[in-house]
């Protein structure tokens, strides 16, 4: 039997621009997707912890070294700028993969720096 699993999470990031008339996704920049094993188009859960909003989208990595966080085509329309959301993404386990996984987990700060590194990054 195989399970789901959160496998990466980027935690507390703030939206820094939403651009209605751009095709779908969330842009995020590709060292912190990297840091946290994301892929480049990974299918990912957007939650919005300032508003509640849900949704699910793809990653499209964005230019490294910025603290960039954009929300794209429909899914401008869960947030605006300054929102705090929450990025995960999901693998799917076999039962013997399980037992004492942790997911890759970074906390950013209001300003997108990284502050904590959790789970499987944790020295």
């Amino acid at each position: 039997m195989n399970t789901i699993l959160c496998k990466s999470k980027i935690h507390r990031a703030r939206i820094t621009e939403c651009d209605i008339d751009y095709e779908g996704s969330l842009e995020i920049n590709v060292d912190y997707m990297e840091e946290v094993g994301m892929y480049p188009y990974e299918k990912i859960l957007v939650v919005n912890a300032t508003n509640g909003e849900r949704l699910e989208t793809y990653a499209i990595p964005g230019p490294a070294g910025t603290p960039e966080f954009k929300l794209n085509g429909a899914a401008a329309r869960k947030g605006a700028v300054g929102d705090t959301i929450i990025i995960v993404a999901f693998g799917i386990f076999a039962e013997s993969e399980v037992e004492g996984f942790l997911p890759k987990v970074i906390v950013l700060d209001e300003n997108n720096s990284i502050v904590e590194r959790k789970g499987a990054l944790k020295e």
